[in-house]
């Protein structure tokens, strides 16, 4: 399938690991242009070294210089998507948290998202075409243990991105959301350290329990992830928006999930 894509310029956040690295390099494979963000300045650097299409943005989303020089790089560029992401909250428990680990969640979940989405929304609604897309969790479906300033804020930003596809529909510009579920991500081997910690059980053994609440049994692939991220970042996909799809491996178990 042609995914339209050559020469189109996109921004990825979080683009040196996990998912947004699979999407950064499955977006210059299908020959795009790709403006990548992340806190290491290092990291960026060596992903710059794999194709001269790549820019690159050390920061993160979260201050506001960075978003700045975001809008700087793009400048009067036509930006066909964004990937809206980046690593999430320190797993824990309820009782665990305190209030102001509540309001760093607000902070590096939510604000800084609607801070991006409202200063990329003009240009692409005057352009009458873009591509929003938003890597959360499938806690948005389905709880995840340990892992409550997750669920909850990732939730703020699906009501969020709800109303705003609703709001501007016809606009040209579509809002999804990808909720992934294990995935072989530097993320998931926190979640299985912080899990072996709290229960005192070896991490192999945590990694089967996970791996066994799945369907197919097994760990994702970013790579498999990614797929879906670049058809949806695509023209084919301007007839779905505002949806939350899974990419869980059967994981969440209601049938909306």
């Amino acid at each position: 399938m042609n995914l339209h894509i050559t020469d189109k310029l996109f921004l990825v956040g979080g683009a040196t690991s996990g998912f947004g690295k699979a999407i950064t390099t499955q977006l210059i494979a299908e020959g795009a242009k790709v403006i990548a963000v992340a806190r290491t300045e290092s990291k960026l650097q060596e992903l710059k070294k794999s194709s001269n299409h790549i820019e690159i943005v050390a920061g993160d989303f979260s201050e506001e210089s960075v978003l700045d020089k975001v809008l700087a790089k793009i400048g009067d560029r036509v930006l066909t998507g964004a990937v809206i992401n980046s690593g999430g909250p320190p797993a824990m428990p309820v009782l665990d948290t305190k209030l102001s680990d509540w309001d760093e969640a607000y902070k590096t979940v939510v604000r800084w998202k609607i801070a991006l989405t409202h200063a990329l929304l003009p240009k692409m609604m005057e352009q009458k075409y873009g591509r929003l897309l938003y890597i959360e969790s499938v806690s948005i479906k389905q709880p995840v243990e340990n892992l409550v300033l997750s669920n909850a804020m990732r939730l703020a930003v699906t009501g969020y991105v709800k109303t705003l596809s609703q709001e501007i529909g016809a606009s040209g510009v579509t809002l999804n959301i990808l909720g992934p579920g294990y995935h072989a991500t530097q993320r998931m081997e926190n979640l299985f350290a912080k899990n072996s910690e709290l229960k005192n059980i070896p991490e192999v053994e945590i990694r089967k329990t996970f791996s066994e609440q799945t369907a197919v049994k097994k760990i994702g692939n970013p790579e498999d992830f990614a797929s879906l991220a670049l058809w949806l970042l695509s023209s084919h996909s301007s007839y779905i928006t505002g949806q939350t799809i899974t990419v869980d491996g059967g994981l969440v178990k209601g049938t909306m999930g």
